[in-house]
C-alpha cells in the first residue's frame, strides 16, 4: 500500500505505528470523519433489525423458506474503507487501523476485480486452530501486537456490502453475498463469512448442531428477505446474587416485578449485572415479594427501572438465570458500565462504575440454595468466559478517581436577632467525568444555614460539562444569595 494512497484516507500525523507498517489511530485521523459515523450507523441498523433467537426454538419460531445462514464469528465489528488501492478499518468505538495483512490482501483482490471504492462490513478476528476465535484474541493481537505472527493471525470475515464505487449496495442480500464470494472466496486472511443458502428449518437446525453444538461456534446469523434477520445462539446460564426488587403496579401489586442482580468481582465487591423479570410463576412472584420485603437495607446508591427505584436487600440469595446473549458494547462502541457496590454487612456503598455487559432476554430458572454470595459461586469469571470485559482483573476498590479541584470558595455571614446566619458558595471541577459518567465536569454548590428557620440548612446545586456555563450558573447563585446585609467572612 503506497503512502500516497493511504494519505487519501488517513492523516499520517494522527496515527501511531505499532509494528512494521501496522498503524492505529482514533477517528480524528480519518480524512473523512463521516466514515466513523457510518460505522456506528451500520452497527446500529444491524442491531435494530436482528432478533435474538434461542437455538432450542428454531423449529417453533421459524418457517420453511429461503434463508442465508451464516456462521457467527466472535470478533470485533468493523467497517472496511477502500479507495484506489488503499484500505483502512474503523470500528464504532472510533479505532482506526491500517497496514496489516488482511487489508493488503483485500486491496489487491478489490483492485483485481476492478473496484475503485468500497465500504464493507465484517468481523476482525484471530485465526485459531485450538479453539474458536474470541473477541479477547483481537484485543491482544490488534491492540498490542508483539510480533509479525500476531498481525498475520488477524483475519477479516466479511458479511455485508455497504457501498461500491460510490453507489449504495443492493437491498437484497443475494447479490451482495455473490459479490463477496466472487471477490474474496479464495482469500487467505480475508474471506466472506461462511454462508449457506437453505430452504428448510431442518437445514438451519442441522447447521446449528454442526457449527454451534459440534464445533463450538458462537452462533448462527440467519437472513431472510421475508422473515427478517435472526441471531441464533444457545442460552447461557449464570449464578447471580439478588440485591434488589421492584413491585408490580395496579393489578400486579403484591407481586414481584423484577429482581436486581449482581455478580461478584475477585476482591469481593458486587457489580450490578442487570435485572431479571421473566421466568417466574405467579406464585413465585408473590413469595419473592413477601420474603424480600423483610430483607430491605439502606443504601447510598439508587438504581431505577422505568422511574421506579429498586428496594435494595441483603445480599444472601443466589439464583440461576439464563440469557440469550451478553452485550459488551453499545451500538456506538462504548462500554456498558455498571455500578460496583460495597456491602459492609449493614448497607451498600457505591464504589464506581466499571465496564460489564447487558444480558439479553434474561429468564429466572431457580433459586440456588446450594450457592452462597461468594466470589467462588457468583464469580465475575462467568461473564468474562463469554465476553471481553475491560478492567475485570482490576481491584475496583483500588481504582481511585482523580481529586477534585476547588475553583472558588466564598463565605458570607449575617447576624439577625443575635443569631449568625451563614451562606457558603463553592465551585469545583470534579476531574472525574472522563472516568465515571455519574460525575459532571463542574459543580456549583450553595449551603444556606439559618438557625431561625424551621429547616435550618438548605442546599442548592448546579452541574455542567461547560466551564463557561458553570461560571454563569455560579454568578446566578451568587446574585440570588449574596444580597444586601451579607458580609464576606474570612
Amino acid at each position: 500500500m503506497s503512502a500516497n494512497g493511504i494519505s487519501a484516507l488517513l492523516d499520517p500525523s494522527r496515527v501511531q505505528t505499532l509494528l512494521g507498517s501496522y498503524q492505529v489511530g482514533k477517528s480524528d485521523a480519518l480524512a473523512d470523519l463521516t466514515y466513523y459515523f457510518r460505522a456506528q450507523e451500520v452497527r446500529r441498523r444491524i442491531s435494530a433489525r436482528m432478533v435474538p433467537l434461542d437455538g432450542s426454538k428454531i423449529r417453533s419460531q421459524l418457517k420453511d423458506g429461503e434463508y442465508w445462514a451464516s456462521r457467527k464469528v466472535d470478533g470485533e465489528f468493523t467497517l472496511v474503507i477502500y479507495q484506489d488501492g488503499a484500505a483502512c478499518t474503523v470500528n464504532p468505538g472510533g479505532t482506526v487501523r491500517c497496514g496489516f495483512p488482511p487489508l493488503d490482501e483485500l486491496s489487491a483482490l478489490l483492485a483485481k476485480s476492478g473496484v475503485r471504492q468500497a465500504i464493507l462490513a465484517g468481523e476482525l478476528y484471530v485465526n485459531r486452530t485450538d479453539r474458536r476465535p474470541r473477541v479477547h484474541d483481537v484485543a491482544r493481537a490488534a491492540r498490542q501486537p508483539e510480533s509479525a505472527a500476531d498481525l498475520e493471525s488477524l483475519c477479516l470475515a466479511l458479511f455485508d456490502v455497504v457501498e461500491l464505487d460510490g453507489k449504495p449496495a443492493p437491498e437484497l442480500y443475494a447479490p451482495k453475498y455473490r459479490f463477496l464470494e466472487e471477490t474474496f472466496g479464495n482469500g487467505k486472511n480475508v474471506r466472506p463469512v461462511e454462508t449457506h443458502l437453505v430452504r428448510t428449518v431442518s437445514e438451519i437446525e442441522e447447521l446449528f448442531k454442526k457449527w454451534v453444538e459440534g464445533e463450538g461456534a458462537e452462533g448462527l446469523v440467519v437472513r431472510s428477505e421475508e422473515a427478517g434477520l435472526f441471531k441464533i445462539k444457545p442460552r447461557h446460564t449464570l449464578d447471580v446474587a439478588v440485591i434488589g426488587y421492584t413491585e408490580g403496579l395496579d393489578d400486579r401489586a403484591g407481586l414481584i416485578h423484577d429482581l436486581l442482580i449482581a455478580v461478584m468481582r475477585p476482591e469481593g465487591l458486587l457489580q450490578i449485572l442487570g435485572r431479571v423479570g421473566g421466568g417466574f410463576t405467579e406464585e413465585e412472584r408473590r413469595h419473592w415479594l413477601s420474603d424480600l420485603k423483610d430483607e430491605k437495607v439502606p443504601s447510598d446508591y439508587a438504581e431505577v427501572n422505568d422511574q421506579i427505584a429498586y428496594q435494595l436487600v441483603r445480599p444472601q440469595r443466589v439464583i440461576e438465570i439464563s440469557c440469550l446473549d451478553l452485550l459488551d458494547q453499545t451500538t456506538r462502541g462504548a462500554t456498558i458500565d455498571r455500578m460496583v457496590l460495597d456491602w459492609d454487612g449493614g448497607s451498600y456503598r457505591a464504589v464506581r462504575r466499571l465496564p460489564l455487559c447487558a444480558p439479553i432476554s434474561p429468564q429466572f430458572i431457580r433459586q440456588r440454595d446450594d450457592k452462597r454470595v461468594h466470589p467462588d459461586d457468583i464469580r465475575l469469571k462467568q461473564v468474562t468466559d463469554l465476553i471481553d470485559v475491560p478492567m475485570a482483573d482490576r481491584d475496583a476498590s483500588a481504582l481511585v478517581l482523580p481529586r477534585s479541584q476547588m475553583l472558588r470558595r466564598e463565605l458570607f455571614t449575617k447576624v439577625l436577632k443575635g443569631q449568625t446566619m451563614v451562606r457558603k458558595l463553592l465551585l469545583w471541577k470534579t476531574n472525574k467525568e472522563l472516568h465515571d459518567p455519574d460525575y459532571p465536569a463542574y459543580v456549583a454548590y450553595v449551603t444556606d444555614f439559618s438557625p431561625n428557620r424551621a429547616e435550618p440548612l438548605k442546599r442548592e446545586i448546579r452541574v455542567s460539562s461547560s466551564a463557561t456555563q458553570i461560571g454563569e450558573l455560579y454568578a446566578e447563585l451568587s446574585a440570588q444569595y449574596v444580597v444586601k446585609g451579607w458580609a464576606p467572612h474570612g
